[in-house]
């Protein structure tokens, strides 16, 4: 099996650094794996990585389309795995980075999910339904009867959430129950940087700050400046969703910048959660989180 290099974990802290410090050393390419930076546009709100930090080193699956699209795991996996065998055939050790781990879970594992035959009239029922009721509706049918596999599972990830329900209907059994195991598509190191809790959410309080002086607030403007709705999925980001209301409420800055730090920490927290679960997963401490380490892990 062809190794993959994966840099994952909360935000801030410092993933993109390493991934860059990895891809050079590796003379390879990045794929990132974060949810917002697929986004054109949304630069400020997201701490896309600039060309001086990008270092002259390839980075895929960043501004892929416009804020007015959506984008779903399925439309990310789409792309981002015919990019990761490319590399793989051109003997490269591909580097993964991002925090959005149903984007990494989507690259690296075999959710297919079962043996359970396809039914046509099934999942025509349920995109009906997907028309009529939305992807939440749809992910909510699927917490009702499994549960288990809707927390591995995001909403957006309308695909896979349908072959969840048909397996149910099909088989009259969970899929939870069929096949539970996250079964690896490659050989892989997944690394994610351990800070202490008060240390990362200084570093997170950092960054908003940075965010603002950058022009964070102009950014969203020149969004909506565009015709770019508040609705859309991109909008819903955090940094970006605060500003809005924000600025509808005629908030002052220094309350939409405390909302902003509050969620982010929220979301760092999830993230964490989510990784804690990830298999084999490497936590480094910062001052050990370093390319040449995780070459050792990617040789050994």
């Amino acid at each position: 099996m062809k190794k993959i290099a994966v840099i994952c974990g909360a935000t801030a802290t410092g993933k993109t650094g390493l991934a860059v410090d990895l891809a050079l050393k590796l003379n390879t390419e990045i794929i990132s794996a974060d949810s917002q930076l697929i986004y054109k546009g949304l630069n400020i709100g997201t701490a896309k990585p600039t060309e001086s930090e990008m270092r002259n080193v390839k980075h895929h699956m960043i501004d892929v389309i416009e804020p007015d699209e959506n984008f779903s795991v399925g439309d990310y996996e789409e792309r981002a795995a015919p990019i990761l065998t490319n590399l793989l055939d051109r003997g490269k050790v591909p580097v993964i980075c991002g925090g959005t781990g149903f984007y990494i879970n989507s690259l690296l594992f075999d959710l297919g999910y079962g043996n359970t035959a396809a039914d046509e009239s099934i999942r025509e029922k349920y995109a009906e339904f997907l028309d009529k009721n939305g992807k939440d509706a749809l992910f909510d049918k699927l917490k009702e009867v499994d549960p288990e596999t809707a927390e591995k599972l995001h909403p957006n990830d309308v695909k896979r959430v349908v072959r969840a329900l048909e397996i149910y209907e099909v088989s009259g059994k969970k899929k939870s129950q069929q096949c539970d195991k996250m079964i690896s598509k490659f050989d892989y190191i997944a690394v994610a940087i351990d800070y202490p809790r008060e240390e990362l959410y200084e570093r997170i309080n950092k960054r908003v700050n940075e965010m603002f002086d950058l022009g964070l607030i102009e950014e969203v403007n020149g969004l909506l400046a565009r015709g770019i709705d508040k609705n859309c999925q991109s909008m819903q980001a955090i940094g970006y969703k605060e500003v809005l209301e924000g600025l509808k409420n005629k908030d002052n800055h220094s309350t939409m910048r405390d909302t902003i730090k509050k969620n982010t920490r929220h979301y760092a927290k999830r993230q964490i959660t989510f990784f804690k679960k990830f298999p084999n997963i490497v936590w480094m401490k910062p001052e050990n989180a370093t390319a040449d380490r995780i070459l050792e892990l990617i040789n050994g």
